[in-house]
């Protein structure tokens, strides 16, 4: 896992931003920089010296107390080298009036060597003082590296109590000069430190000039408003950049085509974009899925039809938009084109290159002298995969302990000795953090007859010889009385008699616990974050399967004979705390109805209800032998389908199920 590996190397974060802001712009500046370019940094915090400060949403500040402006700089770089200082390689300062382009500091930063004390800035003569020593404008930002800051934390006291200044920026810069010898350079290793001082009523649309579009940093920034046209501006000119280059990419590509062995006919569509993925057999081909402005007809839920909405909408017509788009840029000013229908749609997921359309599109095209005339066209189009991005996510370890919670019926008693078994070996002897809580479900005729004969009894004396066995080990059970064994009612009782941060690990009665999967339980779950629906490996009926024969017992080929089941949603990781929250919002909307609870589960209320990730993957360690489940037709008919189907497609592959009939057949014929 990288956060262990970066750990154990040694590997620092590559930048870390400071904004400093004051009580007149932490509302307006503040939160323009905090809408144009925060997003753009791996890390940014927002200081300032007020007490108590609302915090505008979406924003992480920290409050000093003291809105002088010396103290400030003073409590912002001693927090800065006490909380950051070990964790990352570059530290940048700005103030909230000041508009930084985001990506081209993050790329001057990877231009710099890490080994050297660097101060970089927009460097300033002090007024009065030695002409030789330069400190950085704080309106422009500044960078200071790793080294620096280690050597500057021991004399940070000394410099705020023997140098005087009016300027936080000029008190730090002869702070840095005074105790460690370094001035404020513009120039690095090669590496130009490009500023950009706005004059007033400038009109940032309209600035061509060369050094204003080579800037890092732009100062002053009067307004919110000024901070989203400079944004706009240089997201354009960056937009325009990146075009550029993709096109002088693609013509040096098509010059050089020609040099290859395939020549000309090896260049692929678009230029520079991966050529398609091309199946080896027919179970590799990718296929297509038809679309119109309207409907998908390739649904996610299997059926045939289904409504076009939300992100699937939007990408439809976004095409379309780029589609028309391009063909007016190629045929204007002789042609202009609009669009009448869309006939056909058609697209499927590469994933060697992207999303590709397919379009025939009903187009209107109106010559210069307005004559107009109608005609179809098909057109292709490749949304392609971008630069991968590693979405952040909180950090996990694997210390958690999981509270294992296990559901019994009396359909469930001939397994329960094989779970205990297993979870006694993979967890008890292995003194794993796991504990497990036991969940009798009676029937009420069952309930009432529990003092003459306990239906439960061999499952409770099971666990009192596991209890003696292992001396410091307790199995605690809950008792429920129901017809209709619902799990998100189950679940509320659970809930209620466990602490709000316990991780819970609901299982199923044909579940083998083990290490692996108690490990990947507790990385993939995550407080407040996200939960974990993993899918079990079901084993076929060996019955279909091996027809006499002796089973594979080694343990390479363990997930041959089986599949994933997708239908069955038992087994969940989660945190008591997430549940909680998504089960009050549930209340809150079904309100007294408690019937609604038969039909759903636990993944239906954190899918409707939590606004957590919802992480459902494979899982290659929850491996189950076969065994027919019972579906309780109380249940709600899609829950009973789900039971149903499982059951049917677990019996076996197609292959062993066609060669069992014909076996059968056989036989019957002879």
């Amino acid at each position: 896992r990288t956060r262990y590996i970066q750990t154990e190397l040694g590997f620092h974060e590559r930048l870390f931003v400071a904004v400093l802001t004051s009580k007149a712009t932490l509302n307006t500046l503040a939160v323009a920089v905090n809408k144009t370019v925060a997003h753009h940094f791996p890390h940014l915090l927002y200081f300032t010296g007020l007490r108590s400060a609302k915090v505008p949403p979406g924003m992480v500040l920290v409050a000093h107390g003291d809105e002088r402006p010396i103290w400030l700089m003073y409590e912002t770089v001693h927090y800065i080298h006490q909380h950051f200082g070990s964790d990352y390689d570059w530290f940048y300062v700005m103030q909230d009036d000041t508009y930084a382009q985001a990506e081209q500091v993050k790329a001057l930063v990877t231009h710099l060597s890490i080994n050297q004390d660097v101060y970089l800035g927009r460097a300033e003569e002090f007024i009065g003082g030695d002409e030789q020593a330069r400190y950085c404008h704080g309106g422009f930002g500044y960078l200071i590296s790793r080294s620096l800051l280690l050597k500057l934390h021991p004399h940070l006291d000394s410099c705020r109590n023997e140098i005087l200044s009016v300027r936080p920026d000029e008190w730090l810069g002869r702070c840095i000069i005074d105790f460690l010898g370094i001035t404020c350079v513009s120039q690095l290793q090669g590496q130009h430190y490009h500023t950009y001082e706005l004059a007033k009523n400038t009109e940032p649309e309209k600035e061509e000039e060369e050094e204003f579009q080579a800037a890092l940093a732009v100062h002053p920034v009067s307004d919110m408003t000024l901070m989203y046209r400079l944004h706009k501006r240089f997201s354009r000119i960056q937009l325009d950049k990146a075009y550029q280059e993709i096109q002088d990419l693609q013509m040096q590509i098509r010059n050089l085509t020609s040099l290859t062995p395939a020549g000309e006919a090896g260049l692929t569509w678009p230029v520079g974009i991966n050529a398609p993925f091309l199946p080896k057999s027919r179970f590799e081909v990718i296929s297509w899925d038809y679309f119109t402005e309207q409907h998908l007809f390739s649904c996610p839920d299997g059926s045939p039809k289904c409504e076009l909405s939300g992100a699937s909408k939007a990408d439809v017509s976004e095409i379309i938009e780029s589609a028309l788009e391009q063909l007016n840029s190629r045929y204007q000013p002789l042609l202009r084109f609009s669009k009448r229908q869309l006939l056909n749609g058609y697209r499927r997921f590469d994933p060697t290159r992207g999303m590709e359309y397919t379009l025939d599109l009903l187009l209107e095209a109106v010559t210069q002298k307005g004559h107009s005339h109608v005609l179809a066209k098909r057109v292709s189009l490749v949304r392609p995969l971008s630069k991968v991005e590693i979405i952040p996510m909180p950090y996990v370890t694997e210390a958690t302990r999981v509270q294992l919670v296990l559901p019994l019926t009396v359909q469930d008693l001939d397994f329960v000795a094989n779970f205990l078994d297993m979870f006694a070996m993979n967890t008890l002897d292995t003194h794993d953090n796991a504990l497990l809580t036991l969940l009798f479900i009676y029937h009420p005729y069952d309930a009432q007859r529990v003092s003459q004969v306990d239906v439960f009894a061999g499952v409770k004396a099971m666990v009192g010889e596991l209890e003696k066995r292992y001396a410091e080990v307790k199995i605690p059970w809950i008792s429920v009385k129901t017809e209709v064994p619902s799990q998100v009612k189950l679940m509320d009782i659970v809930s209620k008699k466990h602490p709000v941060d316990a991780l819970f690990f609901l299982a199923s009665v044909w579940t083998e616990i083990n290490m692996e999967f108690l490990n990947r339980c507790r990385m993939n779950t995550i407080s407040n974050w996200q939960v974990f629906f993993p899918v079990h490996f079901q084993e076929f009926n060996p019955a279909l399967v091996y027809r006499g024969e002796q089973t594979a017992s080694s343990s390479t080929d363990f997930l041959r004979d089986g599949h994933f089941d997708r239908h069955s949603f038992a087994e969940a990781c989660f945190y008591n705390s997430d549940y909680m929250t998504a089960r009050t919002k549930l209340a809150a909307d079904i309100l007294d109805r408690d019937e609604v609870l038969e039909s759903m589960e636990v993944f239906d209320v954190f899918l409707h209800y939590s606004g957590l990730h919802l992480f459902r993957a494979v899982e290659p360690g929850l491996v189950q032998k076969y065994a027919l489940r019972s579906c309780n037709p109380r249940l709600s008919e899609e829950l009973y389908h789900r039971c149903v189907l499982s059951n049917l497609e677990g019996l076996a592959s197609r292959s062993h199920l066609a060669m069992a009939l014909f076996e059968q057949e056989q036989a019957n014929s002879t």
